[in-house]
């Protein structure tokens, strides 16, 4: 026997609608629950203060005690007194040193003789190249030829004899020319002595091997004694080891 069913009786026939109508109203409800707004209400408390009765305060009279004021200073009036003059004082009159038209200027003839004249002796430089006659180094002679000749051979001969490379130089590595220039005065002393060179070290020893030069007879232009000025390079070189 085949059993029939009523299609009014089948409660699954609807199921997919109701899923879906069931789905979109809890969507709905979510959405509106997490879109809702509220707001932080402050609780406020108001009370009424009612006065019933009015208090009054006595304030109470306080006297201040002020000093009176200090009475006016009394003004002393100064006598004044007159005294008459005992003694007589005599005036200084003070005169005028400045000349007027009418002051007589006394003329006054100056004689030559009254005038005392002082000869100023200059001293007069004369290059070494064209001197009359050259200063003359100890034990040179002959004509001014020879004596240049002889004053440049004992002028190297005394460089020699003289020269000192200095120690501080040396360890640093101080090498190089280094020109002298003097002068030799009317009295034969070599003064006025400058240098030029790469280092101090090297122009203070260059200084002093020129300042050991003997005195000199002086260099003479028109047989009258004249300064001549020198010059003379030195050079300072390291030896390599």
């Amino acid at each position: 026997m085949q059993v029939k069913k009523n299609p009014k009786a089948n409660v699954g026939r609807n199921s997919s609608l109701y899923f879906a109508v069931g789905l979109n109203v809890m969507l709905l409800l979510t959405y509106i629950g997490l879109e809702h707004k509220t707001y932080v209400k402050e609780a406020v408390s108001y009370d009424t203060l009612m006065l019933t009765e009015q208090l009054e305060e006595d304030i109470p009279i306080t006297t201040i005690n002020i000093p009176p004021p200090p009475p006016p200073k009394k003004i002393v009036a100064e006598a004044i007194t007159i005294v008459e003059d005992v003694e007589e004082i005599e005036e200084t009159f003070i005169e005028s040193t400045e000349i007027g038209q009418d002051d007589i200027i006394e003329e006054r003839v100056i004689s030559v003789e009254e005038v005392e004249v002082e000869e100023i002796e200059e001293d007069i430089e004369v290059p070494f190249a064209v001197i009359e006659k050259v200063p003359t180094f100890p034990g040179c002679t002959g004509n001014n030829a020879e004596l240049k000749a002889c004053f440049q051979i004992k002028m190297k001969e005394h460089l020699q004899k003289h020269f000192k490379y200095p120690q501080a130089a040396s360890e640093m590595n101080i090498h190089g020319k280094v020109f002298v220039f003097f002068l030799i005065n009317k009295d034969g002393y070599v003064t006025n002595i400058q240098s030029r060179g790469p280092d101090k070290l090297l122009e203070k020893e260059a200084e002093r091997i020129i300042g050991l030069l003997p005195q000199m007879e002086p260099g003479k232009q028109r047989n009258v004694p004249v300064g001549v000025p020198y010059s003379i390079p030195i050079n300072f070189t390291l030896r390599q080891q």
